[in-house]
């Protein structure tokens, strides 16, 4: 049985997150960590990591960037395996969690989808044989209340077909003010806000007289909460280190 804290208990994501667990046999929540200490269910709701009175095997976060500071210095400090699925995170907070992970079990990743981390594996794929003879682009959308763009997902996309590039690509976010020939060495990147979009990715490979499309719908909510519950269970008692979905995808 894995004991699992959820920081951004009351969130949306936490929500779900619960009723995810709620339905599984192999863990449980024992406390929650937000803002808001106003519990819902059979668990402890507390405002900051400090204030817990259980140790957990693993936190899965799903609150905000601004917490991750407290979050590292608890789990850090406490030995406790981190899953952090907030998306948002600058330069400086990446490297904070990277160094992190040199003591503590860290799982890490922009999207907690299976199926967007799939959709990665097979843009490496195709860019190995398309790449350098047709043009790439990827266009996002999400509901209007997101405040990143381009998503941090758009972002995992683009560096894994890069990675698979050699790093030769630049990204070029909007094109209105610039009025030249796209170059054969970018990667156009296009965000639309609208509505409540859970989340879509859409990455063109856009060649002579032909065009290969890979597209991947959220449609709810819940595909991210299962991923992050399944990333706790497969951190669970594993050595330090930086993990991500690519490590859990060869266990499946």
């Amino acid at each position: 049985m894995t004991d699992i804290v959820i920081c951004g208990a009351c969130g949306k994501m936490g929500r779900v997150i619960n009723d995810v667990i709620s339905g599984r046999d192999d863990c449980r929540v024992i406390a929650g960590i937000d803002k808001i200490t106003e519990s819902y269910a059979d668990f402890p709701i507390v405002s900051s990591p400090e204030e817990l009175s259980v140790k957990p095997d693993v936190i899965i976060d799903f609150s905000h960037p601004s917490t991750l500071e407290g979050l590292l210095s608890y789990c850090l400090n406490n030995g406790v395996a981190l899953v952090v699925a907030t998306t948002g995170y600058d330069e400086g907070q990446i490297s904070q969690i990277k160094k992190a992970a040199e003591q503590i079990p860290l799982f890490f990743t922009f999207n907690m989808s299976l199926g967007i981390n799939l959709m990665a594996d097979l843009a490496r794929r195709a860019a190995k044989i398309l790449g350098g003879q047709f043009d790439i682009e990827i266009i996002e959308k999400h509901h209007n209340q997101k405040i990143d763009a381009p998503s941090g997902t758009a972002i995992m996309l683009a560096n894994a077909i890069n990675d698979e590039l050699d790093n030769k690509y630049s990204y070029v976010y909007d094109r209105h003010s610039v009025r030249a020939k796209r170059t054969r060495t970018e990667i156009g990147m296009h965000s639309v806000r609208g509505g409540t979009i859970v989340g879509e990715h859409e990455i063109i490979f856009a060649g002579r007289d032909e065009v290969v499309s890979l597209k991947h719908e959220a449609h709810s909510k819940s595909v991210f909460a299962v991923g992050s519950v399944n990333a706790a269970i497969f951190l669970a008692g594993r050595k330090p280190g930086l993990y991500a979905m690519d490590d859990l995808l060869k266990e499946i």
